[in-house]
């Protein structure tokens, strides 16, 4: 069985319940605007004679850019202000990157709908090297996660890989300062904002797996309000929704936040979804990689293929890892498969 397909978005949802003004929460950065945008696109080309609206934030996120996300409370704070803002009846739905939200929702939230993925790999952005296989000894690269770190530091361990936060301008303005060599973002954000010509090469997922969820788009909404879910169910595109189920699966499994250094990638071929998925230590001395493979026809199949391919991590043993993860002496400068200081 062929994954479903997207419903069309050339013909307008006929209803006699059609909604008459809609509230987007997002995100000011301009990458967050852009994917709002998009969505209240869609929603007019489906209900044009609704008043679409966003109402810009500024997260906690947003806020706290000197210090790592694993440090300061992790990917919950891009979403809480959002959430925040339905919950006071100031908007009616939430667009957030996925790779951004926390495998569990609060509770009296959901995630209705994921629109079509765009790429999902990591992109190298930098202004004097052409490949990470050029840098010499001692370039700093810059990275907000603990995933891409391990994942450099395993396969580059003479390059210096620094902490870099903020919004995607931020960062690159960062680069252009020369405070770094090269700095790693996702492909998608770039492409997005029409800033191909900033991408000097795509990391194939075999040399850097993807987040969980990353490249697509997901809408939060209350849960108490089905009525939305209804409004919103014509955005979602399931081919990407089981795909990043399953990656989801495996995330939620290992405790996935930003204090862990993981990884799933699921993609399609033919009738079967097949999944990556790595888990390791922050400066690279361990790792481990798994992998399962399915025809994945509904959620609850592609949960399974996620949750097979966590067993699988943790039958290498994955819990030794999350166990040093979680223990504070783990994180001290110098420990041995710990993070070594910024």
């Amino acid at each position: 069985m062929q994954a479903p397909a997207t419903p069309s978005s050339s013909t307008a949802v006929v209803s006699s319940n059609l909604p008459q003004t809609l509230v987007i929460a997002s995100r000011e950065s301009r990458l967050a605007m852009w994917q709002a945008e998009h969505v209240r696109a869609a929603l007019q080309q489906y209900y044009p004679a609704c008043d679409v609206s966003i109402l810009g934030m500024t997260t906690r996120g947003d806020q706290i850019l000197d210090r790592t996300l694993s440090k300061v409370g992790g990917k919950g704070l891009f979403v809480k202000e959002l959430e925040f803002a339905m919950d006071e009846g100031r908007a009616d739905l939430a667009v957030h990157s996925l790779k951004d939200v926390p495998m569990e929702l609060p509770p009296g939230f959901a995630l209705t709908a994921v629109m079509e993925r765009e790429d999902p790999r990591d992109a190298l952005v930098s202004n004097s090297f052409a490949s990470l296989d050029e840098m010499p000894p001692g370039t700093v690269v810059g990275t907000s996660s603990l995933r891409r770190e391990a994942l450099l530091r395993t396969r580059y361990p003479h390059l210096a890989v620094k902490p870099l936060r903020g919004n995607l301008d931020t960062r690159l303005g960062k680069l252009d300062r020369g405070e770094y060599g090269a700095i790693i973002l996702a492909a998608a954000g770039l492409k997005r904002l029409g800033l191909n010509d900033r991408i000097r090469a795509l990391i194939p997922v075999e040399a850097s797996l993807p987040a969980a969820g990353q490249g697509a788009l997901g809408i939060e909404i209350p849960a108490s309000r089905p009525e939305l879910a209804a409004w919103l169910a014509p955005l979602n595109h399931q081919p990407t929704l089981l795909a990043v189920t399953a990656e989801r699966a495996v995330a939620r499994m290992l405790g996935g936040s930003c204090q862990v250094p993981l990884a799933a990638h699921a993609w399609w071929d033919g009738d079967q979804l097949r999944l990556d998925a790595f888990v390791g230590m922050p400066d690279g001395t361990r790792g481990l990689r798994a992998a399962a493979a399915g025809p994945a026809a509904d959620l609850a199949a592609a949960d399974a293929l996620g949750q097979a391919c966590a067993r699988e991590l943790l039958a290498q043993g994955a819990d030794a890892i999350l166990a040093a993860l979680a223990d504070p002496a783990a994180a001290s400068p110098g420990t041995p498969g710990t993070q070594p200081p910024a």
